[in-house]
């Protein structure tokens, strides 16, 4: 697998999380999985590199990284919402309020980018009032398709550009995701 050092990668002012996956360890996951066939165009080179520095120091093993990298590859609204995790999520204080902001914000097609998403969880706190689970895992569940902390956030980040990398398995853009999600619920 991969032989490059550890690295450490900042998360926090003061704290450092270990990232012990490179960019090998990601090709390597995607060609098992059936993500990718084959060695990887530069697109998916470039994307696969952003994968293993923002995933890498979330996952505790390679196994877990793995299961990241499966919400980029994997979304099907129905499974999800056929879970009793998105029931309770879904009826939350302002979920679907929620919901249907997000879906306004991602509809005009631009690229989720961390820059966007950070104005989007911005603009969400301010119109709807909404702070910590109530805020994040409706979003989190939308659009990575489970509950979970700020690994999750990493993983939509990925989503758009994973989309337009050219891999073999169709990856649903961050816009995608939210129609499916909604068209399912209603």
């Amino acid at each position: 697998m991969s032989e490059n050092p550890i690295r450490s990668v900042p998360t926090s002012p003061g704290a450092e999380r270990i990232n012990p996956f490179a960019v090998e360890d990601v090709i390597a996951i995607l060609q098992e999985k059936g993500w990718l066939s084959g060695g990887p165009d530069e697109k998916q080179a470039a994307w696969c590199l952003k994968a293993a520095a923002i995933l890498g120091p979330q996952a505790a093993d390679r196994s877990r990284l793995a299961d990241l990298l499966r919400l980029v590859f994997h979304y099907d609204a129905r499974a999800i919402l056929e879970t009793t995790e998105a029931h309770v999520i879904m009826s939350r204080y302002a979920a679907r309020d929620l919901l249907r902001q997000l879906a306004l914000l991602l509809l005009d097609g631009a690229e989720l980018t961390t820059d966007r998403f950070s104005e989007i969880i911005a603009t969400l706190k301010q119109d709807l009032d909404l702070r910590g689970r109530e805020l994040f895992h409706p979003l989190r569940l939308t659009l990575a398709g489970c509950c979970g902390e700020g690994e999750l956030d990493r993983v939509i980040l990925l989503l758009d550009e994973a989309a337009s990398a050219g891999f073999p398995v169709q990856v649903k853009t961050a816009r995608q995701r939210i129609l499916e999600f909604c068209a399912t619920l209603e």
